[in-house]
């Protein structure tokens, strides 16, 4: 048996969340929704952790499905990737961030500096891929119950000084305290500023996740 492969432009997508009283230079947020979910989720989940004057773009995954039970009663669900065509869903989600934040910057006309990587979920993982291939892309990296890379510790990841907040939950269904706990130190194998929080809950966005990220953005900022 042969396996053939061969490329095709993809259609991506994102939804965008613009102030009604947009500053001269805005902070821009990338964020990035879960296995199964999809950026209408994501974006409302997003948009009440920051500030009312940041602009967020949810971008969709590339990858569709229904939730449920199919087409007729499931709604429309987006993923990353699998881990048997892993390097190719690590490529494209590198090209689709970075292709987005070139976007937003000519839009809203700023530079990396005020630009911010979010996640929730299975898009943590390669969100610290992409910092660690592009460290001077972003300000700064937020991961919500996600996690770190298995090849983290390899020296095709680069050292680099772009922050990272990274919230994880105790009684998270697929992250155990005891695996979770060690992510600072395994993120510091190439990352030199990380700020970790473990908060009770389960696998979900946590509601004040806010009370977290709105200092810690300001702090990043104001540097």
């Amino acid at each position: 048996m042969e396996i053939c492969e061969f490329p095709l432009p993809l259609t991506c997508r994102y939804q965008l969340a613009v102030p009604e009283r947009l500053p001269a230079e805005p902070v821009v947020v990338l964020t990035l929704h879960g296995y199964g979910s999809n950026p209408e989720t994501m974006l409302r989940l997003t948009v009440p952790t920051l500030d009312a004057n940041a602009v967020v773009a949810s971008l969709q995954g590339p990858n569709q499905h229904y939730t449920g039970e199919g087409p007729a009663s499931g709604m429309a669900a987006y993923n990353w990737g699998i881990r048997q065509h892993h390097a190719d869903s690590v490529r494209l989600h590198h090209e689709m961030v970075l292709h987005t934040l070139s976007e937003l910057q000519t839009r809203f006309g700023v530079g990396p500096r005020r630009c911010f990587l979010m996640a929730f979920s299975q898009a943590v993982g390669l969100n610290y891929r992409f910092v660690g291939t592009h460290p001077e892309a972003v300000a700064g990296v937020i991961a919500i119950c996600g996690g770190v890379p298995k090849d983290w510790e390899e020296a095709k990841y680069q050292d680099f000084g772009t922050p990272i907040l990274h919230i994880a939950r105790s009684e998270d269904e697929f992250f155990a305290t005891a695996t979770a706990s060690g992510f600072p130190d395994r993120l510091r194998k190439h990352a030199r500023d990380v700020e970790f929080h473990m908060i009770p809950g389960q696998h979900r966005y946590p509601s004040k996740a806010r009370d977290l990220v709105r200092p810690w953005m300001a702090q990043v900022i104001n540097r």
